[in-house]
């Protein structure tokens, strides 16, 4: 991670332009933290990871699969987790344009962003899953219906607020192609990690301690809070509130 900066025309850089951490100053001098590949790969990962969540949904998946067969419960997390990879691949890649149609900036929405992840990390800190996530009611009509793969499975529960937020925020960062590329990959690789935590809990939860369930979900709200505090920062610094 490291500062660059450089000296250009102000009048030469792309107004709709966004990067990490980037403000002008006038005439012409930009200054922009940039990361490296593999650290802005292990940020993007970590995140996504961390708000998708898929052992916390483990429980709720069970409990709305619970007529079905081993099988038919592996057929719905690959239907969910490839619906799940779809649109936050969607969302990564033309949430941005659609931010620019709406005139949202990027700190404001990286604002937002911050809260709702805070409010998700607070409720994990509490071993509870938030219900900005999912709700009572949806896990209920889940467990009424035939297939739940794309609803509420994959949405929300997956692919929720959370995790839309956080990678519209990530591709804001992304300093090239080659980082706009791994967000992808972390994105799917994300997605494949969840399947195989679906697909393992499918024909047996017995591996899952409910001890360890709560602890992994403190930890990982913790870092949710971390991450959503640095987002809240960013924000803060690209709106030129706070010094860099």
């Amino acid at each position: 991670m490291r500062w660059r900066e450089f000296a250009v025309p102000s009048d030469d850089i792309p107004k709709g332009w966004v990067g990490f951490f980037l403000w002008r100053v006038p005439h012409a001098r930009l200054k922009v933290l940039v990361l490296s590949l593999s650290e802005f790969s292990l940020l993007a990962f970590s995140s996504l990871f961390v708000i998708v969540d898929p052992i916390a949904v483990v429980p709720a998946f069970l409990a709305m699969t619970s007529q079905d067969t081993p099988g038919d419960r592996t057929r719905m997390a690959r239907l969910a987790c490839t619906v799940t990879a779809g649109l936050l691949l969607v969302f990564a890649f033309l949430g941005t344009w659609v931010f620019r149609f709406l005139g949202i900036t990027l700190p404001a929405f990286q604002l937002a962003a911050s809260v709702v992840l805070l409010l998700i990390a607070l409720d994990m800190l509490r071993a509870e899953r938030s219900k900005a996530q999912e709700t009572k009611e949806e896990v209920d009509a889940g467990a009424a219906k035939d297939d739940v793969a794309i609803t509420p499975l994959a949405v929300p529960m997956l692919a929720g607020p959370g995790a839309i937020s956080t990678v519209i925020v990530l591709h804001s960062k992304a300093t090239g192609l080659a980082q706009q590329l791994s967000l992808g990959i972390c994105v799917i690789a994300v997605c494949v990690l969840s399947y195989v935590v679906f697909a393992l809990s499918a024909h047996g939860a017995r591996w899952l301690s409910p001890i360890a369930l709560r602890v992994s979900t403190r930890v990982m709200g913790l870092l949710l809070a971390a991450i959503a505090m640095q987002f809240f920062l960013n924000a803060l610094r690209e709106l030129k509130l706070i010094a860099p």
